[in-house]
C-alpha cells in the first residue's frame, strides 16, 4: 500500500471518529448561549429597577401633597421638612437627582382654569400662573394641593442611552386641604385672586 493512500485511509478514519465524537458539544452550546443568558439578566435587573424608582417617584409625589394638605397653614422649615421626608422614600436609590415642587392652586368659579396661589420646590410656579388640572377636580372656588416631582433615572448598565441624558420619571398628585378651605403659606387669610 502506498504511503499517500495509507494517510488518505486514516485521515476518514478520524473524520468518521471526530463525527461521531459528542464530548464538546455541551461546552459549545453554553459558550454560545451564556452572552444572551447575561444580557437577559441585566437587562431584566435594569427594568426593575427603573419600575422601582418610577414607583418611588408616584410615592413621593403623594407624601408630598398629603403632608401638605393635613395643614392649615405651612412655613419655610415645615416645607422644607416635607421634602427632605419625601426624599427618604427614594432610598436606596439615590435622592440628588429628584425635582420636586408643592403649589397650591385655587380654582376661578366663573372660569373654572386652576390658578397657583403660591408654590415652592425646585421648579415653583409664579403666583397667577395657569395649570391643567382633570376634569374631575374643577370645583368653582375650591384649592388643591399640587404636587409634581421629577427624577432622572440613569441605569447601570446603559450602553444605549447617554449617561448625562438618563430617563426623566415624574408624577404629579393633587390633594384637598383637609384642616381648612386652603392651606396658607405667607399670608393670613386664604386669597382669592
Amino acid at each position: 500500500m502506498n504511503p499517500m493512500s495509507t494517510i488518505w485511509l486514516r485521515m476518514r478514519r478520524r473524520a468518521g471518529e471526530l463525527r461521531g465524537n459528542n464530548s464538546g458539544v455541551a461546552a459549545v452550546e453554553f459558550a454560545m448561549i451564556i452572552p444572551l443568558m447575561a444580557m437577559l439578566l441585566v437587562g431584566t435587573n435594569e427594568f426593575s429597577a427603573g419600575v422601582a424608582v418610577d414607583r418611588k417617584v408616584t410615592i413621593m409625589a403623594r407624601t408630598l401633597s398629603d403632608l401638605t394638605s393635613q395643614n392649615e397653614k405651612v412655613t419655610d422649615s415645615q416645607l422644607t421638612n416635607f421634602f427632605n421626608a419625601s426624599k427618604a422614600i427614594m432610598t436606596p436609590y439615590a435622592s440628588a437627582p429628584v425635582e420636586g415642587t408643592i403649589s397650591e392652586l385655587w380654582i376661578n368659579p366663573t372660569t373654572l382654569k386652576a390658578r397657583v396661589q403660591w408654590s415652592k420646590g425646585a421648579n415653583a410656579h409664579s403666583a397667577g400662573d395657569i395649570i391643567e388640572i382633570p376634569e374631575a377636580l374643577k370645583i368653582a372656588g375650591t384649592y388643591l394641593i399640587y404636587s409634581e416631582v421629577k427624577y432622572k433615572y440613569v441605569p447601570s448598565v446603559a450602553w444605549f442611552l447617554n449617561k448625562a441624558n438618563g430617563i426623566t420619571l415624574s408624577d404629579v398628585t393633587f390633594t384637598r386641604p383637609r384642616q381648612s378651605l386652603c392651606v396658607m403659606y405667607n399670608t393670613t387669610v386664604c386669597s382669592q385672586t
